[in-house]
């Protein structure tokens, strides 16, 4: 697979996780957070296991560590968001959980010591210029939630990036389903420790859970972990900056909702960005690559 397929593919889970703050919302009407959590990846679990039940038969022990440390970052990342959006606005969460796009070349220049060149950094200052203009008002005050929402984004960024190491070391179908598994169990656990865990109890509510459970979780994840083999953490991160793009124009066309000139202007510098990390101009101008010249490379 090239990797303007994988980032494709990447694209393609943005999009469904665009839709998900939606579904969320909806779930949380009725349940409580953590047997939300519970039931969300309980469900991408049985769902991606009984497609992918051969491979899972013959998960080794590197699968299964993989697996279960990413589990635990999954249900991290997602108790921030819960929490965090008790406590601070959409807006504010939804700015603060894009904050990925900054701490994945952060992170990888200071562990992986994979340094990102001019182009690519400047894609990411478009981008996060970009998602501050669509998800933030003027004169929104800082709220308690948003330490929660950072947090969110900075376990989301190492999920990203140990999602990309793992697809080299074990097999990444197995290691993307397993996942949901071990996400689904910590939030029973705590669900059964710190709530009443129930089943959904509305037509609206086994909507959200099904539609977070396959499209978001069971598809998006697995996804996301099969063709991370084929691009860079710091690509997923800049392109999971769309979701927010996603969220407005689902909001626009399915919820009635408006976007302002600020919140266009913001929509089109995210995709800026994105283009310009994802397009070589060089490529464009003279028809090839120049030899030995590439968008990542080892920090000396």
């Amino acid at each position: 697979m090239k990797q303007y397929k994988a980032d494709l593919i990447i694209l393609l889970v943005t999009f469904f996780w665009g839709t998900s703050y939606s579904f969320m919302k909806i779930g949380l009407d009725t349940l409580a957070p953590f047997n939300l959590i519970a039931l969300r990846f309980g469900v991408a679990f049985i769902a991606a296991g009984v497609l992918f039940h051969k491979k899972l038969r013959r998960a080794d022990r590197k699968a299964v560590q993989y697996a279960l440390l990413l589990g635990t970052l999954l249900f991290a990342v997602f108790v921030c968001i819960i929490f965090g959006l008790r406590n601070t606005s959409t807006s504010n969460a939804g700015f603060l959980m894009s904050m990925t796009v900054i701490f994945v070349p952060v992170l990888t220049a200071l562990f992986l010591k994979i340094k990102p060149d001019k182009r690519l950094i400047a894609g990411i200052a478009v981008a996060v210029a970009g998602i501050g203009l669509l998800t933030l008002r003027p004169h929104a005050a800082l709220q308690s939630g948003d330490a929660l929402c950072i947090f969110g984004a900075l376990f989301f960024a190492v999920h990203i990036i140990v999602t990309g190491r793992a697809g080299k070391k074990a097999d990444s179908v197995t290691v993307g389903v397993l996942q949901l598994g071990f996400a689904a169990l910590w939030g029973g656990l705590f669900s059964f420790l710190f709530e009443q865990p129930e089943l959904p109890n509305t037509a609206a509510s086994w909507l959200s859970i099904l539609a977070l459970g396959i499209l978001c979780s069971a598809v998006g994840f697995v996804l996301q972990a099969i063709a991370q083999k084929y691009t860079s953490p710091t690509h997923t991160g800049l392109i999971f900056a769309l979701e927010p793009v996603v969220t407005a124009f689902f909001g626009i066309c399915f919820l009635k909702e408006t976007l302002t000139m600020q919140g266009y202007i913001g929509a089109g510098l995210v995709l800026a960005g994105v283009a310009v990390c994802e397009l070589d101009i060089r490529k464009l101008l003279v028809g090839r690559k120049r030899p030995g010249k590439s968008s990542y490379h080892r920090a000396a």
